[in-house]
């Protein structure tokens, strides 16, 4: 059952009691009624007898009649006025008249309209229906409280699963409902849960992915320093001592030597370290730069043996970018790459970057395996490309190619103002 069949059932129940009770008042009031009618008939016949026979109490008894809707009196007694003066104001009492002088035997009786007794059995009426739906609505309130308190209750338990959330826990434990709207935000929220485990699990294997590539690109800045660097740091370091043991013996020629040394040692140390800065940092990522260090970076991946044959399309004019931008966008270059080698077994990729007003948008197509067929489509590498494009402002989509294949489309804002250009390089 569902919550507005519920809510109309009760509703339903309400309005029959009141039509139930409405009827059974009505009821009581008629048999009222049609008493006061026939007493008020009978004393009025009375009355009518006892003019006719002369009786000496027939003041008292006109007095004493309590007739229904007439007014009886003597000629010699005054009227008195029946209706209700506030009423008579209000316009609801209409004119009776003086009423009408009858003989009945010896006596000359007048006999007009009286609405009082219909007054009062109207205002009766009334009255007692205002009790009647006085009662009925504060039983009506009751009940609908009691109603709603009841259909809303699993609403607390949807509450403290929602709390159980949002304190880390991975299960709502939310108990069965029968209400089908119930069910329904039941199940959402479940959905919820599974969605923030796996968003949790994701993040926990994305922290663990980040420091474990921080440790190996420590260790290979750390091999490099002492495999590269080190050796040439020695070269130097021994050449000097070469010059420092034996200047007083060596001829110019020999220094010169020395110093030739020297210089290359050096020159060699510092391609090792601007190779390094690179791999760490690329240097020069603006408007200008820019397209030379993704097209260095393609060149880079064209000279290993990969296997896999690229095409590049790069716009032509580009927009003015920040150097976070630049940095987001070199990055996820590097590592869509990096997969593609690694793990599409593809033989075509073609990377085509194109330049919007305020936007800039890459596009990165393989015919390799795809998307895997199992767990979630986003991890690992996908996934550290997902969050720095968040943090830039720009969004990750991946389709599936038809046939085979995977398409990485990866849009992010750059500076607003600038010329932009569809028709570029292509290589």
């Amino acid at each position: 059952m569902d919550l507005r069949r519920r809510l109309l059932g009760w509703l339903g129940l309400l309005l029959g009691g009141l039509l139930a009770m409405t009827l059974i008042v009505q009821l009581h009031s008629l048999r009222a009624d049609i008493g006061a009618e026939v007493a008020a008939s009978s004393r009025l016949v009375e009355v009518l007898l006892a003019a006719d026979g002369a009786a000496p109490d027939l003041p008292q008894r006109l007095a004493d009649a309590d007739l229904r809707h007439l007014s009886m009196r003597s000629v010699d007694t005054p009227a008195v006025p029946e209706a209700p003066p506030l009423l008579a104001r209000l316009g609801l009492v209409p004119e009776s008249g003086a009423g009408h002088e009858i003989r009945v035997g010896a006596h000359r009786l007048i006999i007009a309209p009286n609405p009082a007794s219909e007054i009062e059995e109207r205002l009766g009426d009334t009255v007692r229906l205002l009790i009647t739906l006085l009662l009925y609505s504060g039983a009506t309130l009751l009940a609908v409280w009691w109603a709603a308190d009841r259909a809303l209750s699993p609403v607390r338990a949807l509450e403290d699963g929602l709390h159980r959330l949002a304190r880390g826990e991975s299960d709502p434990a939310l108990p069965s409902f029968a209400l089908r709207e119930f069910r329904r935000v039941a199940g959402a929220i479940e959905r919820l849960a599974a969605a923030l485990g796996e968003a949790r699990a994701a993040q926990r294997a994305l922290a663990r992915q980040l420091i474990a590539v921080q440790e190996e690109e420590r260790r290979a800045l750390a091999r490099d320093l002492h495999d590269e660097m080190g050796q040439t740091l020695t070269a130097i370091n021994a050449t000097a001592a070469h010059l420092e043991r034996h200047a007083a013996r060596l001829d110019a020629t020999a220094v010169a030597e020395c110093a030739a040394d020297l210089r290359r040692d050096i020159r060699r140390s510092g391609e090792q370290l601007r190779a390094m800065l690179k791999t760490l940092r690329p240097h020069g990522l603006d408007a200008s730069g820019l397209a030379a260090m993704l097209r260095e970076l393609l060149d880079s991946w064209r000279n290993r043996e990969t296997g896999i044959e690229f095409a590049v399309e790069l716009p032509a004019h580009w927009p003015a970018v920040d150097e976070t931008t630049a940095l987001t966008l070199y990055r996820i270059l590097q590592e869509a790459l990096t997969n593609v080698v690694r793990h599409s077994g593809a033989r075509h990729c073609t990377v085509r970057i194109v330049a919007d007003t305020g936007c800039l948008r890459l596009s990165i197509e393989d015919d390799g395996d795809g998307l895997p067929q199992t767990g979630p489509a986003r991890r690992g590498g996908l996934l550290g490309m997902a969050e720095r494009l968040e943090m830039a402002g720009g969004r990750l989509q991946l389709d599936s190619l038809p046939g085979r294949g995977l398409r990485l489309s990866a849009e992010l804002p750059a500076m607003a103002g600038t010329a932009n250009g569809r028709e570029g390089e292509r290589e």
